[in-house]
C-alpha cells in the first residue's frame, strides 16, 4: 500500500504483481485467505488462494495484462475445515478413535455442497457421504481441500478494509531511452532556422543510437516583449529568437505551433517517420505565458498582480524572467483555469502525443496534476508523463504518487560511490520502488555538471554509463551530450556558454570525435539484455577502491544476469578487487562463471566471490559483463549457459 492506501501502486502490462499480508486471528484454529483483484469495468472479483510463507505471512501472486486501473484487496477467515483435517491426519497417525471427528468433518462438506455450484456442489455431496461412511483416504485429500477452499463460509469472512489501487502502465514507464532535440536546431544549414521536416531527416540518426523516445522543448509561438537575448542577457536583438519557454503570441499559445517550424501536417509528418523507426515523440508542457500569449489578454484574472497592477514576472532571487508569467494557481477562476490547462494536454493527445515531459511541475497545484492526469489516464491509460522536478525529495515524491509515470532525480549530483550507493539503494527499494521511477539525465539544457566541465570525454562516457544501467530510464541532452561540449557559462556556473536555450544553434555531426558509436553500444546491450530494463532487482558489490563501484541487476529468474565495474576517476586509471554476493547472484562458491565485457568483447573466467578489475578512462571507464553460469549435463560435460 502506498500511504496507506491513498495513492495506487504502480506497475507495467505484463508485470505478475506480488501481495504479501499478514493475515491471523485469535486461537488455535487454522486460517485460509485469498487475494481478490479486477479491472476497473469488471463487477466480479478474481479470487487467488494465498499461500502460507510462516509467521503469519501469506503471498500470493496475479499478472496484470490490461493498461489502466485494479483494484485488489484481501480477504480471509477462520477455517474450520482446514483444522479439522489438519487435526484429523494427527488422530489417524496416533491410531486415535474417528468416528465422531469423521461426522462433524462430513458436516462441514455438506454445508459447502450447499454454498457450492455445479459439478463442485455434486462432488462435494459425494465426498461428504463417503467421509460420514468412514472413508479416511478422501477425507485427506488434496482434491477436497483445494474444492473446500474455492467455497468459504462468508459469515466468517473479514475483508481488508479498503479496496487499494494498481495502475498498469505501458512497458515503457518502466524501460525507455529519451534524447531532447531542439527543433529549431536541427537545420543542416547554419543559415536558416530548423523546421519539422529537419528534425525528421534527424530521426535516423537518434534512433539509430538506439534512443527509444524524441522528446522536443516547447515547439509554440515565442513571446517577443521582454525576449532574453544570448546566454541569457535581458536585453535581445532583432535576430536572437528567445527562450521556447516564453511561450505565445498574437498567433497563438499552448495549441498552437511556431510558424518557423512548420505546420500541422508537418508535425504529423514528424510522428509518422518517428513511429515508422520505432520512436515515440514527446513534448514539453510548460504551464506558464509570454506577455504575449493570448491568455493574458483574454483572462487576466489567472495571472497574480503587481502593486503597480502590472502582471508578476517569474522569478527565483537573484534571477529574473520578465520574459515569462507564471499563472495563478490560487485565483477566484481556478476551476476554469484547471479546465483550460487540461484541455491542453487533451489537444496533444488528440494530435497522436502519448509522452509529456512537465516542466517545473512543483511549482503548480498538486491537486491540479492529481486530477488532470487521474482524467487523462482514465480515457488514455498509455500516456507516460515524465515530471522535471528537481526539488526537495518528499514533493517530488509526492508528485510520483498523484500520477506521474517518472521523475528526474538527483543522479545529477551524486558522484562519489558512497552518494550514488546510498541514492540508489533508496530509489531500487520498497516503499519508493512501488510509486517513484527514476529517469536519469547526465545533462540537460539546464545543467552541465562539474563532472562534465572538467572530465572532458572520458567523463561523459563515465556519467552514461552510470545512468544507462543504474536506471532502467535515462536520457541525454543531444547532440550536445554525444559532441561532449561542456564550457560553462562562467565560472561555477552550471549553464552552457552559448545555450540553445536562448539561440538557435548549428551542429555539424560530423565535425569532430562523436561518442555516438560509444551511446549506440550502450543502448544496444540495454535492449538485449533484460536484466537492465528493471530498476528493483540493482544489488550493490563491495569493492576495495572508493574509486570503482559494482552493482548488478538481474532479469526474473536469474535468466539475465548483468554485474557492471565503473571507474568513478575520469582522469586515472583505478585497480581493485570487487566482492561479489554471489547468492544475490545464484552462483555458488565452488563453481567458476565467464563474464563476457559487452563492451569491449573481453571474456574473464571468474571464481568465488573476489575478483580483479582495472578500467582506464581514456578507452573504457567501465565493465558491463553479462554472466554466464557453469552448467552441468547428464553425461558430465559442462557448458556454460
Amino acid at each position: 500500500m502506498v500511504d496507506g492506501g491513498r495513492f495506487p501502486v504502480k506497475c507495467t502490462i505484463g508485470e505478475r504483481i506480488r501481495v504479501e499480508a499478514a493475515i491471523f486471528a485469535d486461537g488455535h484454529d487454522s486460517v485460509s485467505c485469498v487475494v481478490l483483484h479486477k479491472f476497473a469495468d469488471e463487477a466480479e472479483w478474481h479470487s487467488l488462494p494465498m499461500t502460507a510463507l510462516g509467521n503469519d505471512i501469506w503471498r500470493a501472486e496475479f499478472q496484470v495484462s490490461r493498461l489502466g486501473r485494479y483494484s485488489y484487496t484481501i480477504e480471509g477467515w477462520v477455517d474450520h475445515f482446514k483444522t479439522w483435517q489438519a487435526d484429523l491426519k494427527k488422530r489417524i497417525a496416533a491410531a486415535q478413535d474417528l468416528s465422531a471427528d469423521l461426522i462433524i468433518g462430513s458436516q462441514f462438506i455438506a454445508q459447502a455442497a450447499i454454498r457450492a455450484s455445479g459439478n463442485d456442489a455434486k462432488r462435494l455431496k459425494t465426498w461428504a457421504a463417503a467421509v460420514a461412511s468412514g472413508d479416511t483416504d478422501t477425507a485427506q485429500s488434496e482434491e477436497l481441500f483445494a474444492t473446500m477452499l474455492a467455497w468459504p463460509d462468508p459469515s466468517l469472512a473479514t475483508r481488508c478494509e479498503r479496496e487499494l489501487t494498481l495502475w498498469v502502465e505501458p512497458p515503457r514507464a518502466r524501460f525507455s531511452t529519451w534524447y531532447e532535440l531542439f527543433p529549431r536546431s536541427a537545420s543542416p544549414d547554419p543559415r536558416r532556422h530548423g523546421t519539422f521536416k529537419d528534425c525528421v531527416a534527424r530521426l535516423s540518426y537518434i534512433a539509430g543510437m538506439g534512443f527509444d523516445v524524441v522528446y522536443l522543448p516547447p515547439i509554440h509561438p515565442i513571446g517577443k516583449r521582454f525576449r532574453k537575448g544570448k546566454n541569457n542577457t535581458p536585453t535581445a536583438h532583432p535576430e536572437d529568437p528567445g527562450s521556447p519557454w516564453a511561450i505565445g503570441d498574437e498567433t497563438g499559445g499552448h495549441t498552437a505551433l511556431h510558424p518557423e517550424l512548420g505546420t500541422f501536417d508537418d508535425f504529423q509528418l514528424l510522428l509518422a517517420e518517428a513511429q515508422r523507426l520505432g520512436l515515440d515523440v514527446a513534448l514539453d508542457i510548460a504551464f506558464q505565458c509570454s506577455p504575449d500569449h493570448p491568455w493574458v489578454r483574454e483572462h487576466p484574472e489567472w495571472f497574480r498582480k503587481r502593486p503597480d497592477g502590472s502582471i508578476q514576472y517569474a522569478e527565483n532571487p537573484p534571477k529574473k524572467y520578465q520574459d515569462i508569467y507564471p499563472v495563478d494557481f490560487e485565483t477566484g477562476q481556478w476551476r476554469e483555469l484547471w479546465v483550460a490547462l487540461k484541455a491542453v494536454i487533451e489537444f496533444w493527445v488528440g494530435q497522436g502525443i502519448r509522452f509529456f515531459r512537465v516542466d517545473n511541475p512543483h511549482t503548480k497545484a498538486l491537486p491540479f496534476w492529481e486530477w488532470a492526469i487521474e482524467s487523462i489516464k482514465g480515457k488514455h491509460p498509455e500516456v507516460i508523463f515524465l515530471a522535471e522536478a528537481f526539488t526537495r525529495p518528499h514533493l517530488m515524491q509526492r508528485l510520483a504518487k498523484l500520477g506521474f509515470t517518472q521523475s528526474y532525480t538527483y543522479f545529477t549530483w551524486r558522484n562519489t560511490k558512497r552518494e550514488l550507493t546510498d541514492y540508489f539503494r533508496q530509489l531500487s527499494q520498497p516503499p519508493l520502488r512501488h510509486y517513484f521511477r527514476g529517469s536519469l539525465w547526465p545533462n540537460t539544457p539546464d545543467i552541465l555538471s562539474e563532472t562534465l566541465q572538467v572530465g572532458g570525454r572520458p567523463a561523459f562516457m563515465m556519467r552514461l554509463l552510470l545512468a544507462a544501467t543504474l536506471g532502467a530510464n535515462y536520457g541525454i541532452y543531444g547532440p550536445v551530450f554525444e559532441l561532449a561540449e561542456n564550457t560553462p557559462r562562467e565560472p561555477g556556473s552550471e549553464e552552457y556558454l552559448n545555450s540553445e536555450k536562448y539561440e538557435v544553434r548549428y551542429w555539424d555531426l560530423n565535425s569532430q570525435p562523436s561518442l555516438k558509436d560509444f551511446v549506440a553500444r550502450v543502448n544496444r546491450i540495454r535492449h538485449e539484455n533484460t536484466a537492465l530494463q528493471n530498476d528493483h532487482s540493482l544489488v550493490f558489490h563491495e569493492t576495495d577502491n572508493q574509486n570503482l563501484i559494482c552493482y548488478s541487476k538481474a532479469a526474473e529468474g536469474l535468466a539475465n544476469m548483468v554485474i557492471v565495474v565503473v571507474n568513478l576517476d575520469w582522469a586515472h586509471a583505478q585497480a581493485g578487487w570487487i566482492t561479489l554476493d554471489l547468492d544475490a547472484l545464484g552462483l555458488g562458491r565452488s563453481h567458476s562463471f565467464e563474464v563476457h565485457d559487452l563492451l569491449s568483447g573481453s571474456r574473464f573466467l571468474w571464481q568465488g566471490p573476489r575478483n580483479y578489475v582495472e578500467l582506464t578512462p581514456l578507452s573504457l571507464p567501465g565493465h558491463i559483463l553479462r554472466v554466464r553460469r557453469w552448467a552441468r549435463t547428464e553425461r558430465d560435460f559442462d557448458y556454460f549457459l
